[in-house]
């Protein structure tokens, strides 16, 4: 049998074919990270106003889990765990996104890969972390084995410092009584794959990092697609996608440009909301 469909067998400066290298290859000649999947899993949820003829108010929200064991016992982190010999990095994602939450078949995308060899205190783990964007009406969230609980966190994500070529950047997190506040710096015009965090804030391993990596994917990618329509429901308004797109901004739209951003992406449909108190809006749905 020739080597890899070849006319002829193929040998090395040693003189060996493949199939004699792999008969002798010693995979313990090189070190071996461990590798895992981190996700971060946003959702917008309504936040009910007292005053019941003003509109619900919109949350952009990540999931958390509570560590159950060492280490960082006791902190938040991002939910996910380590890739099994039989699987890739994206169906361990998706396992564990099914997992945590109940849902799958939902967008997921591939964040950057966090390699740094003292990032996890117990070994060498490489993580190569995702972004998942989900209906919150479809989740049932529950906390995995090494997971003392599983929450929604209200987050939000600010510049607070800027000077010269340096930014400091604020993540706030809070579910309850819960509040976790992460301060990152990075240079003006890098990315934050290559930020720097100065205060944990209560986040487990570098997962504010991973998190903000995954605010500025998500913000960066709704000036150009129609990714917010992942986090919404079917059905709905032009109103409440206006308050997505705000929510996860920062910055408010006037009504008449976002409708002409939005026209593109959505379809006009037959029904109304039913709301008491408010006056009947059309429901749209996402285009096909």
């Amino acid at each position: 049998m020739n080597d890899r469909g070849k006319g002829t067998l193929q040998r090395d400066p040693n003189g060996l074919t493949e199939e004699e290298f792999l008969a002798v290859y010693q995979p313990g000649d090189y070190p071996k990270p461990s590798v895992a999947t981190d996700m971060v899993i946003f959702t917008v949820t309504d936040e009910e106003e007292e005053n019941y003829r003003k509109l619900a108010r919109k949350e952009l929200r990540v999931l958390l889990i509570k560590r159950g064991g060492h280490p960082y016992l006791g902190s938040w982190a991002l939910p996910g765990g380590f890739v099994r010999p039989t699987e890739t990095t994206e169906e361990a994602a998706a396992r564990e996104l099914r997992e945590e939450t109940g849902v799958d078949k939902v967008y997921l995308e591939q964040l950057y890969t966090f390699s740094e060899p003292d990032r996890d205190p117990r070994t060498w783990v490489m993580s190569c972390s995702y972004m998942a964007l989900i209906d919150s009406s479809r989740v049932h969230i529950q906390a995995g084995d090494d997971a003392a609980q599983a929450a929604w966190f209200q987050a939000s994500f600010r510049k607070v410092e800027q000077e010269d070529q340096r930014e400091v950047w604020e993540l706030t997190l809070s579910h309850e009584e819960i509040l976790l506040q992460a301060i990152l710096e990075k240079e003006t015009g890098r990315s934050f794959t290559d930020s720097r965090i100065l205060d944990f804030g209560g986040l487990a391993f570098d997962h504010a990092r991973i998190l903000a990596c995954g605010y500025e994917r998500l913000r960066g990618k709704l000036s150009y697609t129609d990714l917010a329509l992942h986090l919404m429901p079917e059905y709905f308004t032009l109103t409440q996608l206006q308050q997505v797109y705000e929510v996860v901004l920062d910055r408010e739209f006037p009504v008449a440009a976002f409708r002409r951003k939005a026209a593109p992406m959505v379809t006009e449909t037959e029904s109304y909301t039913e709301n008491g108190g408010h006056r009947p809006s059309r429901l749209y749905r996402k285009n096909p």
